[in-house]
C-alpha cells in the first residue's frame, strides 16, 4: 500500500530540478523510483535534479531512444524509459540485472508496471499550466 509523503507546486524548471535535489537526500542504494506524467510534464528535468543530488555530473537526457542510461554518482544511477518498448522488449533490454541492491532505478513511462511490487516511491507529475507542475511522491 502506498502512502502520499510530499506534494510540491513547481513554479519552473529550476524548482523541479531543486526538488529532485532533494529527493535524492532520502534514497538509498536499491531503491526503485516509478516516475509518471505526461509528455513535458518535466520527468526527465526531475531526473536532472536527482542525478545532480547524486553526485552526477554527466549531462542528464531521456533514455527514451536507448531505453537506459546509466550515470555514476555517489550511487550509480539506472534511468529507464519505457516508452517506446513493446511487452517482447522488456525481457530482453535486462532490466532485471540492475535490481542488485547497489543501484537506484528511476523508471519513466512504467508502461507495464516494471516492478510496481519493488518499487519504494512513486512519483506523478501532474501539467498544471506551461510552467506550472503539481508533483506528487507516494511512498511504498
Amino acid at each position: 500500500m502506498e502512502r502520499e509523503i510530499i506534494r510540491k507546486i513547481s513554479e519552473n524548471e529550476a524548482d523541479t530540478i531543486n526538488f529532485g535535489l532533494e529527493f535524492a537526500k532520502i534514497l538509498t542504494q536499491g531503491d526503485i523510483v516509478i516516475l509518471n506524467g505526461d509528455l513535458g510534464a518535466g520527468k526527465t528535468t526531475f531526473v536532472k535534479g536527482l542525478a545532480k543530488g547524486l553526485g552526477v555530473d554527466s549531462h542528464i537526457k531521456s533514455p527514451t531512444f536507448v531505453l537506459i542510461k546509466e550515470y555514476q554518482g555517489s550511487t550509480r544511477l539506472i534511468h529507464v524509459d519505457t516508452y517506446r518498448l513493446d511487452e517482447v522488449d522488456v525481457e530482453e533490454i535486462g532490466l532485471e540485472d540492475y535490481i542488485d541492491g547497489k543501484n537506484i532505478i528511476i523508471i519513466e513511462w512504467n508502461k507495464f508496471n516494471l516492478f510496481n511490487e519493488n518499487a519504494n516511491y512513486k512519483i506523478d507529475i501532474k501539467y498544471i499550466s506551461e510552467n506550472k507542475r503539481e508533483i506528487i511522491v507516494y511512498k511504498k
